[in-house]
């Protein structure tokens, strides 16, 4: 298709067809109704629309951690309880943690 051609025969058909003062019937009425019609948008609305939205995947996210820090921590607690019955008696284990903070009887206190 040549653009130059079409280019020539819309000025044409323009220049043809020149610009006038009247204005459709009803015109302002129409506008008027299109514009009323319209509603506005409420950014709050669209903010409690998305956070609605994002409910389910948060939800499902927060139950997919929660099941693996219960089951990291479960299985931490009991390769930590056998580790300490492995090696040493409970009753052993129970009175290092119990005296750790203690000092040496012939410390000085200060």
């Amino acid at each position: 298709m040549n653009l130059e051609l079409l280019r020539k025969k819309l000025l044409a058909a323009a220049r043809g067809n020149p610009p006038t003062d009247r204005v459709p019937y009803a015109f302002e009425k129409r506008i008027l109704a299109r514009l009323q019609g319209q509603t506005r948008l409420d950014l709050s609305d669209l903010w409690a629309h998305a956070l609605w939205r994002a409910v389910a995947p948060c939800v499902g996210v927060a139950l997919v951690i929660g099941a693996w820090s219960f089951v990291a921590l479960n299985d931490a607690a009991i390769s930590q309880t056998m580790a300490v019955t492995e090696n040493q008696d409970l009753s052993q284990h129970f009175e290092q943690v119990m005296l750790a903070d203690v000092g040496e009887p012939n410390e000085e206190i200060r």
